[in-house]
């Protein structure tokens, strides 16, 4: 009987160690599990860690804005948005950007996609169109640098040179308030008619003409139509676009429109100005490679104020006569891109000469 007490004993005590030991196994997996999380977590927060210092590491050997891998630039279908696929996106993308272009058809939605963030910088207005336009819509833009444009000039007709006008000479001109205000305030310049005192030059009408010595009578056409106007007026006033668009070299023009305050802007919004991303464009547009780009392929354009190749360096904005009476022929003040200040760069000169030809004006029906 003892004997068969201590075996059942026993096996009590082994029945004993056998439920102990399974409990221990089955305690041990979710240690396991949790220890195994914990690893893979720290192996995920390595690796996002090595990703971001490899894209900061990447940004820094390319010199690029860190913050800022791809450029969207806006401009008008033309001129603009050849400058930027020939010269400019190349060149940022050498720097180690991505660039995309978006051309648009209309002189509002650029704008306001700068406005909205579609798009990050635009090509297309000039400075008073600028200012009138922010100002109406309260978009928080600001210009940056100026770009070569095409400007607004007087071509020839029937007549060939500017000292055969006389009594009743017919002047074709664009029949769009902003384009013929401009028209006004060359033949003005020229002495051909006389604009009356202390008027708004960016719009001068019919009703502004003080005198007209020469009879002078103006055909205002769509500015599309001017240039094939040319055989049936004695001068066409013909913008720039339209003039190299129909095979017209801007250096036939017999006059240019004088001021600065129609050279085009780049535009950015306001808390972008100190990046330097806009750095990076600007020294793009203002590089020696833009430049020869811009000689050979845009001759009779004006450039920017900072490139000191025009007859004279702009001055801080004065009242609106003085942007358009020009004092005697003065030399350029040759400046680096560094140079380029709000104040230098205002648009608007007031240091022009009055029969000056090789500069730059403005491209497009508005601007």
């Amino acid at each position: 009987m003892k004997l068969t007490h201590l075996s059942s004993h026993i096996a009590q005590l082994l029945a004993t160690v056998g439920v102990a030991g399974i409990a221990l196994v089955g305690c041990s997996k979710p240690e396991s599990k949790t220890e195994t999380t914990a690893q893979a977590s720290t192996t995920t927060t390595t690796t996002t860690t090595t990703a971001s210092s490899t894209t900061t590491t990447a940004a820094a050997s390319t010199g690029i804005d860190p913050n800022k891998s791809e450029i969207v630039i806006g401009t008008t279908v033309g001129d603009f948005g050849d400058m930027v696929k020939n010269s400019v996106k190349p060149q940022l993308e050498k720097q180690g950007y991505k660039v995309r272009l978006v051309e648009f058809s209309d002189y509002v939605r650029p704008n306001k996609a700068l406005a909205d963030g579609d798009i990050d910088i635009n090509v297309f207005q000039h400075k008073p169109y600028l200012d009138t336009f922010k100002k109406d819509n309260n978009l928080d833009i600001v210009e940056a640098f100026q770009v070569p444009t095409a400007p607004l000039g007087i071509y020839p007709g029937k007549l060939n040179d500017l000292k055969q006008v006389k009594d009743g000479t017919t002047v074709a001109a664009p029949n769009d308030p902003s384009n013929f205000a401009r028209a006004l305030v060359m033949l003005n310049e020229l002495g051909w008619v006389k604009l009356k005192d202390n008027i708004d030059p960016l719009t001068a009408s019919k009703n502004d003409i003080a005198e007209n010595p020469k009879n002078i009578k103006l055909v205002e056409l769509e500015a599309a139509q001017l240039p094939r106007a040319r055989s049936d007026v004695d001068f066409a006033v013909i913008n720039g676009n339209y003039a190299t668009s129909s095979g017209i070299k801007l250096t036939e023009a017999l006059f240019q429109e004088p001021s600065y305050a129609y050279v085009n802007w780049s535009a950015i919004r306001t808390k972008d100005k100190d990046t330097q991303w806009v750095k990076d464009v600007t020294n793009a547009y203002n590089s020696e490679e833009f430049k020869q780009y811009a000689h050979k392929t845009f001759p009779g354009y004006k450039y920017p104020a900072i490139w000191g190749e025009n007859s004279a360096t702009p001055a801080a904005a004065p009242r609106p006569w003085a942007v358009l009476r020009a004092p005697a022929r003065s030399r350029p003040t040759r400046r680096g891109p560094a140079a380029q200040s709000k104040t230098a760069v205002s648009g608007l000169d007031q240091a022009l000469p009055a029969r000056m030809v090789t500069a730059v004006g403005l491209v497009g029906k508005f601007w």
